[in-house]
């Protein structure tokens, strides 16, 4: 059914003009809105659900640039048995644990919960980076299915990688393939120092061959850097390079910390995107994202930390000012420069028909001139009240609406004992 958003003020989200107007949102995959003062004149309005948003305000909902909603059952987790001394222990003793326990139950969890996390956050498009080395085969399928049951879009790829062996890496590239026929993705790769030029060859050709793009993570510490000059005598952006793998405006980057200048103009002159994951960067103590020489190309991610891009932006600009060149509202354009992204790419579901209604009831006024100021220092996930998906509500008075979410947290909580029992190799009484 088709909605009328009433008495709407809505945000243009590019030029961030107000617009006062009743808005007609259209149902279906990038469908249309339109924007009316007279609902007089609007036929058979009794088929249109009509949502009052009188003193709200409306604009484009949001895009998760990076995600892992593999992690999503990790809150609260018991603590590794041995205490990480840094970011590759980290990943071995915590990450790498985990994805390895993940089965069918615990994947589908982990992505409902995302989705409706992203949901009630007002985000309605995900890229997701998944990894899953003990259930390969189906794995995206099962996330993309979670996701749709929320009414989330999705842009999907697996972590291709060597850590578990060869076999498992020709099931990531399998699994890549067998997901590229039938729905919209890119070939996923965990880093530099967990693929040899073998699979990077065999992840590049099919980049070619689905005409799509690279999602890697990219020098999030030194140890990436590190390994790739011992084992190839190249600094990691240097060898995606020689691969080829930056010519596609679709592959994304993600994190970019530890570059050097001649890595940062390869990037710039490359059609790749960086996406920034500033809170997870804090979380691993692998240091703090610096935008000098990168170009324009850069949008923003959770990296599984949360499902909360407001968050991410506000975290984006806070830090920013000790290290990183960012102006006022740089973080705020970041964020969406997602949809560029996705809109080049001719990547669907992230339409003009997506968007998020914020219940703001600001002690101050809000206008054009002064919105970044309030999007950066009042605007929380908290405001966010209505959420509309491809023209559909997905999200009404802050409660989903396509799921029960109390059976959702029921399924979800079992599949949580299960995976902490197996991370931690004996059973837990939660």
């Amino acid at each position: 059914m088709p909605i009328i958003l009433k008495n709407a003020n809505f945000i243009n989200w590019q030029s961030l003009e107000f617009i006062q107007s009743h808005i007609l949102v259209e149902e279906g995959i990038d469908a249309s809105v339109q924007f009316t003062k007279d609902l007089s004149q609007i036929r058979n309005l009794n088929k249109y659900t009509i949502l009052d948003c009188e003193g709200k305000f409306v604009t484009k909902s949001f895009a998760v640039g990076h995600h892992h909603a593999y992690s999503a059952l990790a809150t609260g987790m018991p603590a590794p048995k041995k205490n990480p001394a840094n970011f590759h222990e980290i990943l071995k003793y915590v990450w790498w644990k985990l994805d390895k326990a993940l089965d069918k139950e615990m994947i589908e969890a982990s992505a409902l919960v995302t989705a409706i996390a992203c949901a009630k956050a007002g985000s309605t498009f995900v890229i997701d980076h998944h990894a899953s080395p003990n259930f390969i085969d189906g794995s995206l399928e099962i996330i993309a299915q979670a996701f749709e049951k929320i009414g989330i879009s999705h842009l999907l790829c697996y972590e291709i990688s060597d850590r578990d062996g060869m076999d498992k890496a020709e099931q990531g590239l399998f699994e890549t393939e067998k997901y590229l026929q039938n729905h919209q993705g890119l070939i996923g790769l965990h880093a530099s120092f967990t693929v040899g030029d073998e699979t990077m060859k065999k992840a590049a050709d099919l980049m070619h061959k689905y005409q799509s793009g690279i999602h890697i993570h990219v020098a999030e510490d030194q140890y990436d850097q590190e390994e790739c000059i011992k084992k190839y005598n190249k600094r990691v952006i240097e060898r995606l390079n020689d691969f080829g793998l930056l010519n596609s405006p679709k592959t994304i980057l993600a994190h970019c910390l530890h570059l050097s200048d001649i890595e940062r103009n390869i990037i710039n002159k490359s059609k790749a995107y960086v996406v920034q994951n500033t809170e997870s960067n804090l979380n691993n103590k692998v240091g703090f994202f610096n935008s000098i020489g990168l170009g324009k190309n850069i949008f923003l991610g959770t990296d599984g930390m949360h499902s909360d891009m407001i968050r991410s932006t506000q975290s984006a600009h806070f830090v920013g000012q000790n290290f990183d060149k960012i102006a006022f509202g740089d973080a705020y354009f970041r964020l969406r420069k997602v949809h560029d992204y996705l809109k080049t790419n001719h990547f669907k579901g992230d339409g003009e028909n997506n968007l998020v209604v914020l219940d703001y009831p600001s002690a101050t006024p809000m206008n054009s001139e002064n919105f970044l100021g309030h999007f950066l220092f009042g605007l929380s996930s908290n405001h966010v009240q209505h959420v509309i998906a491809n023209g559909r509500l997905i999200v009404k008075d802050r409660i989903v609406q396509k799921v029960d979410e109390h059976e959702v947290v029921e399924f979800t909580r079992k599949q949580a004992k299960r995976l902490w029992g197996k991370y931690s190799n004996r059973s837990l009484n939660v």
